[in-house]
């Protein structure tokens, strides 16, 4: 039954990432999954059948429009196809209802400009799905740049990638101008976990890019200048081996985030020195950040608290996404600010 301490989820969509997110809502301690709906006939029932088969009186819907209907779900997450973020996400507001986005919102500005204002307008919550953020490693890694440990931070440097695998072919199927490709998919962790290291945003974007014949790209590489001698290097690809780390150079010292998509049992380590000759290798309790997503947007709503992710967050992961590939486009340096 709900309560005032349990957020009703519906999930707006039978994508792939229900294998992580819709375990997420039935595990969380302030949420119940009660609806999911999808346009394919019996995949909403097929999802709930594969990845929660215990879960009883959880409403299946062959219609999207149905399920934003629904009086008994107060948020959805939407896990659609890129290019059809924001369309739902502003459907989902229409009706009501509190929305966490899968990443990216939005493939411009102007539509995250739009999804704030109509999220202000019916007073709902609104969020983008990053959820590695939600993983305590992220706090330790900040916990020890405050203290000092390596310095005024100089430089960071991210890099995500694996060897494209036949079950992920379709993110390459669509140009970049319709959410295809590895930035939309992978790269915009790239640059959103290298932004968390500066306190401003970047002045300038520099990018290279490997194409396929859809016009989506396959690797990127570039740099984002934050001024002062600051910089941030992000390079992603589907034809390279697996990594996903972050390193970060002080003036002092570096610390390395060995792994930063963790699964849920999977023991994080950070490692850290400086030039005091101190160094460690520390290993953090393995945490599942799916769940600890949902646990934070269902608290936020529940009880009026700001996401720790913004829309004005979004708005300049965006703004320096769209940027970058321009500049890998036109092979030049964008100017951001």
């Amino acid at each position: 039954m709900n309560s005032p301490s349990t957020l009703r989820w519906g999930i707006l969509g039978a994508a792939r990432i229900n294998e992580r997110l819709l375990p997420a809502i039935v595990a969380a301690k302030n949420a119940e999954l009660v609806a999911i709906a999808s346009r394919r006939p019996g995949a909403a029932a097929e999802t709930l059948a594969k990845y929660a088969p215990q879960q009883q009186n959880v409403r299946c819907y062959d219609n999207l429009d149905a399920l934003l209907s629904d009086p008994g779900i107060d948020a959805v997450y939407c896990p659609m196809a890129n290019h059809e973020h924001a369309e739902w996400t502003l459907r989902a507001i229409a009706h009501g209802k509190h929305v966490l986005c899968e990443k990216p919102m939005a493939l411009n500005v102007a539509d995250i400009d739009a999804i704030k204002i109509a999220a202000e307008q019916h007073k709902v919550t609104v969020m983008e799905g990053f959820m590695y953020r939600f993983h305590p490693q992220h706090a330790r890694v900040l916990e020890l740049i405050r203290a000092g440990t390596i310095g005024e931070i100089r430089s960071v440097r991210s890099s995500y990638s694996f060897m494209m695998r036949p079950a992920r072919i379709y993110r390459l199927a669509e140009s970049v101008a319709r959410g295809g490709g590895a930035m939309w998919d992978i790269g915009c962790y790239a640059i959103h976990s290298a932004r968390l290291f500066f306190d401003t945003d970047p002045i300038t974007v520099t990018a290279r890019a490997h194409y396929v014949a859809s016009g989506a790209d396959i690797t990127t590489s570039g740099i984002l200048d934050f001024g002062e001698g600051k910089f941030a290097h992000f390079d992603f690809s589907f034809e390279r081996a697996r990594r996903c780390e972050y390193e970060i150079i002080g003036t002092t010292g570096g610390i390395k985030c060995h792994t930063v998509w963790q699964l849920p049992g999977d023991i994080p380590i950070i490692s850290w020195w400086n030039e005091a000759g101190q160094t460690g290798e520390e290993h953090l309790p393995a945490s599942n950040h799916f769940n600890l997503e949902i646990e934070h947007f269902s608290d936020c709503v529940l009880n009026g608290n700001a996401p720790l992710l913004s829309l004005d967050d979004a708005k300049s992961n965006c703004k320096i996404i769209v940027a970058a590939l321009n500049a890998a486009a036109e092979e030049r340096t964008i100017t951001l600010r």
